[in-house]
Parts: C-alpha cells; sequence; structure tokens
C-alpha cells in the first residue's frame, strides 16, 4: 500500500488541473465531442469496448476522451467503471450465422454462398495520407447497399461435409467467467478465449506472428472472417421465453490450420477460433492463430517451447492492464525499500575494500 508523503495533496490537486489543461489543448480549437469519438474514431472505441469487457460505445468515447486518447488508460477506465455495474441476468449464446455481415471474406474458398463482402476495409488502400481529409471536405457517400442477408453458413461447414476439418468441439460445462474470477491455471478453453478476447492487441499480434515466423509450427490460413451485428437476447422467467435486449458488432474469425495427424487423430485441418466485440479483424485473426497455437496438447503434438504455445506465459502476461499497473508501480515511492539497497551496497563495497586492502597487505 502506498500512502502519499505529507504535503504532496496540493501538488496532485495541480497535477490534476494540469492534465485536465493538456487535455483540452488550445482554447482556440473547437472541443472534442463525445459524438465525435463515437462516430468518427470507431476503431478505437471498438478497443475500448473489447478490451474493456464492455460494450458501450458511448462510455468507450467518454473514457478515450478522459484518457487523452491513450488507449490503455482508457481500458482501465472501463474496467474500473465495469466493476460498479450490477449483474442481473445472463444472455444467451449469440448465433454467429444469423449475423448481419458487413464484411465476410475467406482466403479458403473463392466462391462462397452469400459471396464475398469486402465491407469498409483498409486492405485495398494504398497508405498514402489524403490531404482532402485535412480540408473537412465532405465525403462521398458509398454507393447504394443490400441489406445483408441474415443467415450465413461458416465456411467451415463446406470441410465439414467431407469430414476434412476437426468437429468444432462442444461443452455444456458453464465456463469460468474471468471478470468475476481470478485467473487460475490449468485453464481450458473457454477461458483461453475469454483470456484472449479482451488481452492486449499488440501483444497477441505478436505472439501470433512468432507463430507464423516458426515459432509454433503453426500456418494458418483464414477459413473465414466475418464482421457484423448479431441480436443479444435474454432469457426472462416471468414470461418463459427470451427477448431481445440488443444488439452488438462482433468480429469472428475462424482459422483453419493443416494438421498431419497424431496417435489420436487423423490427418486433417484443425481450427483456431477468435471472437472480439465490435470491429477488431487484427485482434480477431491474431486470436484465432494463438487459439491453435495452445492447442498443441489436445491435439497430440510436440511442443517446441515456443512462447505462444506456453500458455500459463500467453495468459499471464496478455493483460495489459495488470501489465501496466505491475510495470508502472515502479515509479511510485520507494524510499524505504532504495534505502535499504543503498545501505546494502555501501556496505558490501566497504567488506569488498576490506578484502582488497589484505589481499594487498599479504
Amino acid at each position: 500500500m502506498y500512502v502519499a508523503v505529507k504535503g504532496g495533496e496540493r501538488a496532485i490537486e495541480n497535477a490534476h488541473a494540469w492534465l485536465a489543461e493538456e487535455r483540452r489543448g488550445d482554447q482556440t480549437v473547437p472541443e472534442l465531442s463525445v459524438a465525435q469519438i463515437r462516430e468518427q474514431m470507431t476503431l478505437a472505441v471498438n478497443r475500448v469496448m473489447a478490451e474493456g469487457s464492455l460494450y458501450d460505445p458511448d462510455l468507450a468515447a467518454l473514457a478515450i476522451k478522459q484518457a487523452r486518447g491513450d488507449l490503455i488508460e482508457a481500458i482501465f477506465l472501463i474496467r474500473a467503471y465495469r466493476t460498479t455495474l450490477p449483474r442481473f441476468g445472463t444472455s444467451q449464446p449469440i448465433d454467429t450465422e444469423s449475423m448481419a455481415c458487413d464484411r465476410r471474406i475467406s482466403a479458403t474458398f473463392k466462391d462462397l454462398p452469400g459471396g464475398q463482402v469486402l465491407g469498409p476495409t483498409f486492405d485495398y488502400t494504398h497508405r498514402l495520407l489524403d490531404f482532402k481529409l485535412a480540408a473537412d471536405s465532405d465525403v462521398t457517400e458509398a454507393p447504394q447497399r443490400d441489406a445483408p442477408d441474415r443467415r450465413m453458413p461458416h465456411v467451415a461447414d463446406f470441410l465439414n461435409r467431407e469430414g476434412l476439418i476437426e468437429e468444432a468441439p462442444h461443452d455444456d460445462t458453464e465456463p469460468r467467467d474471468l471478470t468475476r474470477e481470478p485467473l487460475e491455471m490449468p485453464a481450458d478453453r473457454p477461458l483461453r478465449l475469454q483470456s484472449l478476447a479482451r488481452a492486449d492487441e499488440g501483444f497477441i499480434l505478436s505472439l501470433a506472428y512468432s507463430s507464423q515466423r516458426g515459432y509454433g509450427r503453426n500456418h494458418a490460413f483464414v477459413g473465414e472472417l466475418r464482421i457484423g451485428q448479431l441480436a443479444v437476447e435474454m432469457d426472462i422467467p416471468e414470461l418463459g421465453f427470451s427477448i431481445e435486449i440488443g444488439e452488438i458488432t462482433v468480429t469472428e474469425c475462424e482459422s483453419v490450420n493443416q494438421f498431419i495427424g497424431s496417435k489420436t487423430e487423423p490427418p486433417q485441418f484443425t481450427r483456431g477460433y477468435g471472437l472480439v466485440l465490435g470491429q477488431s479483424e487484427r485482434k480477431a485473426i491474431s486470436m484465432a492463430v494463438v487459439d491453435r497455437a495452445m492447442r498443441w496438447e489436445e491435439l497430440g503434438e510436440d511442443n517446441v517451447g515456443a512462447p505462444v504455445q506456453d500458455t500459463e506465459f500467453v495468459l499471464y502476461h496478455a493483460d495489459n492492464i495488470q501489465a501496466t499497473g505491475f510495470l508502472e508501480h515502479i515509479k511510485l515511492p520507494h524510499y524505504v525499500d532504495f534505502q535499504s539497497e543503498l545501505e546494502l551496497v555501501r556496505k558490501l563495497r566497504r567488506e569488498a575494500g576490506a578484502e582488497q586492502v589484505q589481499e594487498a597487505a599479504e
């Protein structure tokens, strides 16, 4: 526990006032509204919602504004707020086949029922700065789009018809809730997926990249990536049936991985899975790759000692809030600890000096 040094309260208040001044910036520039952040910085908002484990675009936008654009600080704010909310029920599992897809692509099958839907993507942009955006000009409207189909089968189902891909695992056991219980090992797959879904995007991306480069022997194809809206339903005991309580946007990725088979499994394709709140395809793809890499034991594969295969290493270091807290606590007062270390070093140097004098005398 850290206690503020006497006399530091005024300094802290001044630091907060200075922070508010820096957040506002130049007073001659119009202030950025929460609505503007929500509507025009949607990918940042989506990341804060996903890693904060709370689907609320308005609160995520407010957190980004309060944090001056520091997304990890914004995620921290959302997580802290989330702990104050009462829990009054549990929603039904979402059915991603009923997703109204804004984007749906596959790197394994060109022709799909429902077609490839490119959607809003950076994939085909030239990564050149668009100075027209600095002129605050009106944006050209996209062509009229047809209403998305509400039922699109998963690409993996086509492979499943021939028995070429493993069956999707089913487990009726109620999963542990990572938002209410601390992470404990061993972690089964539902708990691993929960942890990956709210893990730091950069960390998961780096692990997925390491796996693709050979540190894990896990080369994946994007079987399907889909982004869209899903209805969330909840059972109402008084009514005796479930009702729709809202709609959320999610990103789902299912990877297809080559598998030569093992002592217990025939040669076939295997799956990796990622599901993230909001539009976050880089995170969903990375999550699917890491998920598949951590399944080496259940599939009877060899552990080659890659970091991505070490479940404990991955899950205990993936949470950016825990990592930030542990890292940044070292800038808090450690005066007593350091003084004891200082005295110890001085003592060791005196002893070493005395030994050198004795050796010289001998």
